[in-house]
Formats: C-alpha cells, structure tokens, sequence
C-alpha cells in the first residue's frame, strides 16, 4: 500500500513541479559553473548505497561530509544555495529515487555513505529495514538540530508507529515546517 502511495504522489507531484523544477535547474546553471544535480552516495534499505539526486547547492569540490561537518559551510554554498537548502527546493529531484523505489515520501532520511555512526545505530534499532524517505519524524522533530542518538530514536519510533496515517501527518507537518522555514540551520 505505501509503495502505491508513494508512486501515486509522485507522478502527481512530477506533473505540478515540472516548471518550478526547470526554473530551478536554469538558475543553479546560470548562478555557478558545474553540473545542475549533485548526485550523493546514500544508504538506502538494508544498508545498500544508492545514487541520490538533489538540485547542487554546494560548490562542485566540497568535501562529501555532513554540512555540519564543515569548518565554515557557508563559504561552500553556491549563489543560491542557502535559499535552495532553506526552501526545501534542493530536494525535488529526490522524487526520481522515489519513483525508483530506492526512496519513499516517508521514512528515515537517508544516511551519507561516511556516516558509520548514524548507520550502525540505525541497524541497531531496526530502522536499516525501512525504506529511507524524503522527509520523517526524526525531520519534523529536529532536523538538522538532532544529535545522532536523537535521531536514531525518532527513527526507531517511526519504525514501530509505521502507518499511512503517520506518514500523512508527517507530510502535512513537513509542508509546514517548509512553509515555516523552521529547524534549517544551511
């Protein structure tokens, strides 16, 4: 039933985001040289890498590491990065991972490759098992805040509340917190 969900939302949003999606390639085109998508290395179910797109928000050569991760993350952020990060907008071309099955609209976020911590207490909890998502609870809940024991809490309680009720409230909560621009620190 979710896959179903996840592929009904996603051809409807595809066919509502076509234009905001080419507006947005154009501009992180003409704003800075490199490729339009930034394609990241993510574990994905069970632990498996995937390929996961975003809009480039970053300069092409910053370290692939957790932004926090960074000495000074913003002197990396391409001209409208910062606003693409904050807007959410960065994200849309993860619905070809939904669409591919390697991502859901909800579900934990998924973890870097280089993120062991995060991983090995995901795989701990049983949140490995969950097909990661767009957004989660551990997202409406904190986002980039979180400490990585936070998180994996969060997620872990997703896994034991998992329903489409839940995912519904988590999308509703995630529009708002865009919306709200609330719990983006990049």
């Amino acid at each position: 039933m979710k896959r179903l969900f996840d592929m009904f939302l996603a051809a409807m949003a595809a066919v509502i985001l076509v234009v905001p999606c080419t507006v947005v390639a154009l501009l992180v085109k003409i704003t800075s040289p490199g490729p339009v998508l930034y394609w990241s290395d993510r574990v994905g179910r069970y632990n498996r890498i995937f390929k996961m797109p975003k809009f480039r928000s970053m300069r092409t050569g910053t370290p692939a590491v957790a932004t926090h991760l960074l000495t000074n993350p913003d002197s990396y952020l391409t001209p409208i990065g910062s606003f693409l990060r904050k807007s959410s907008l960065d994200e849309l071309p993860q619905l070809w991972s939904i669409i591919k099955g390697d991502m859901s609209f909800v579900g934990p976020r998924p973890a870097l490759f280089n993120q062991q911590d995060l991983i090995e207490l995901r795989t701990q909890c049983g949140a490995h098992a969950v097909v990661p998502g767009l957004t989660g609870w551990a997202q409406i809940n904190g986002r980039d805040e979180l400490p990585i024991p936070q998180k994996v809490a969060l997620d872990s309680e997703y896994v034991r509340r998992q329903s489409l009720g839940f995912d519904i409230q988590i999308l509703f909560l995630t529009a708002w917190k865009v919306i709200m621009r609330r719990d983006v620190t990049h």
